[in-house]
């Protein structure tokens, strides 16, 4: 994910994700997450989630699809 900027705002909101994306997610954190010594996850998926659609919005310039008001569909 790009480092924060002091031209990005962080902001909590809901998003709409299937399941299976959400499973997804689950299942490469489960598999890449470092272990604590117990054999427990050092993960927070809703963290994963965060990052995944940030980098998403930034690879596919959002910036320019907000500019666009025929996206605004109400």
């Amino acid at each position: 994910m790009p480092s924060p900027s002091q031209n990005q705002l962080t902001i909590h909101i809901n998003v709409s994700i299937s399941a299976s994306a959400l499973q997804t997610i689950v299942a490469n954190a489960k598999r890449m997450a470092p272990r604590n010594s117990d054999g427990s996850l050092r993960v927070d998926t809703a963290d994963w989630v965060s990052q995944l659609i940030s980098r998403f919005l930034v690879e596919r310039d959002f910036e320019n699809y907000v500019k666009d008001s025929s996206n605004y569909v109400f």
